[in-house]
């Protein structure tokens, strides 16, 4: 592994490492290491457990025994890092007792999973972020509240912002290109400050992997510009709710065909298989791909995230949107998941679910008839209304447990039901201002 390690760095001319991996927050957690260190730590590399145990805000909501496990080092991850001349960024998992525990270990062993029915699997995901006017000092001494907007005159898809901000657009557009993310688009969309960032497809984890460090790079250029990068789903009434969706495909393992196509142009065989497997086994399980107590407030009556689990051919209200093909495009887009989802919690939960319906050859419901997002057709099922609900849920579903393991699925539930309490007393102003004088 060394000497595998060692090519890799020599290849990109590296002197500083930067190697870590993503949590349940999707936080990558690193240490850095210049190029000789890192060669002599990698021979018996380990990193605290803790990572497995613990939230956003570095508190334990698990764990018994807390101790520097042993990690597995990628080295097919590893790419440039922008943020330091000849430095590059590397994924190192954990891969003691806490390995099924983790966000990217779930999501291979679905990878894995789908290359022993003979498919490889593409995705890419699609972000909306908010810009704010705001240092990491600023919206502090603000106590996050009365925030200054940037391009607060946007319009969804304005030609204007797009030209009045292209030098800030231009700059994160390269920061994001120079750590090696599959980048197709980036550009203005809904409401002030609001970016949206597209992304290629690309194969399995490197698929999340961009994902996750396309947000890392983001936050860290609007700091540098002293300004922040948010992908909070829902900030306030001034600002859209936000999402994050995920899009796949299987391809013929051997002839690297998109299975998704037919020649007729419409929805597969096979990806209509795949929908049914999300029909069943998604809401019972998307606390994965909904972690946060503010991820269910984009879900509230008169947003544009779809509200109950549906599927089409080309509409945007549904929550699973066919994009059939004749040729090689078709795919499946996932599209209630929040800004702030787990990339790889998401694709796992979407690719599990998939090749369920695939393995059991389950049959798809119909289509659902072109609606606004806040219709629930007659026998769809609702997504939870808060992560309480989401925790319980997944927790208590056979499909789960099975799909995605009993360890990991009582783990992570246990992390959501911490991250509901977390709130649970949390009073706005907007509630005193209800309530106070009632």
């Amino acid at each position: 592994m060394t000497n595998a390690l060692k090519a890799s760095l020599d290849s990109f001319g590296a002197e500083v490492v930067h190697v870590g991996q993503f949590d349940y927050a999707s936080v990558f957690r690193e240490r850095r290491l210049r190029k000789e260190q890192f060669l002599h730590w990698s021979k018996d590399a380990r990193f605290a457990n803790v990572l497995a145990y613990w939230d956003s805000t570095d508190e334990l909501f698990g764990g018994t025994s807390y101790y520097t496990e042993t990690l597995e080092i990628d080295a097919e991850s590893m790419r440039r890092n922008p943020s330091e001349p000849n430095a590059v960024s590397v994924i190192a998992e954990l891969s003691g007792e806490a390995r099924e525990l983790m966000p990217r270990q779930v999501l291979r062993v679905q990878i894995e999973r789908a290359e022993r029915l003979g498919y490889k699997v593409d995705g890419a995901f699609e972000f909306e972020l908010i810009v704010l006017d705001e240092d990491a000092n600023s919206v502090r001494e603000k106590e996050f509240e009365g925030l200054g907007k940037f391009a607060a005159d946007n319009k969804c898809w304005s030609g204007s912002t797009a030209n009045a901000h292209a030098g800030f657009i231009a700059g994160l557009e390269a920061e994001i290109l120079d750590h090696d993310i599959s980048l197709y688009g980036l550009g203005v969309e809904l409401g002030p400050g609001c970016l949206e960032a597209t992304l290629g497809a690309t194969e399995g984890l490197r698929a999340a992997d961009d994902a996750a460090f396309l947000r890392m790079a983001a936050r860290s250029f609007a700091r540098q510009q002293g300004k922040t990068i948010s992908f909070m789903p829902y900030i306030g009434a001034d600002y859209p709710g936000i999402g994050g969706h995920c899009t796949l495909s299987l391809k013929d393992k051997t002839t690297g065909g998109n299975l998704f196509s037919n020649p007729q142009g419409t929805t597969s065989k096979l990806a209509r298989q795949f929908i049914a497997g999300m029909m069943e086994v998604v809401p019972d399980a998307f606390a994965m791909c909904t972690s946060s107590v503010n991820g269910y407030r984009r879900l509230a009556p008169g947003s544009w995230a779809p509200k109950s689990l549906t599927w089409a051919e080309y509409p945007f209200t549904v929550a699973v949107r066919s994009v059939p093909s004749k040729e090689s495009r078709a795919r499946l887009e996932f599209r209630v998941p929040p800004a702030d989802c787990n990339p790889y919690l998401t694709m796992a939960l979407m690719l599990g679910a998939g090749l369920d319906g695939i393995e059991r050859d389950l049959p798809v419901p119909a289509p659902a008839e072109a609606a606004g997002p806040d219709f629930v057709p007659e026998g769809a099922q609702r997504f939870p209304r808060d992560l309480a609900e989401a925790a319980d849920r997944l927790a208590g579903s056979d499909h789960a447990q099975r799909i995605f393991g009993e360890p990991f699925t009582r783990n992570f539930a246990a992390a959501c039901r911490a991250e509901h309490a977390s709130l649970a007393k949390a009073v706005s102003a907007q509630e005193r201002g209800r309530y106070l004088e009632g």
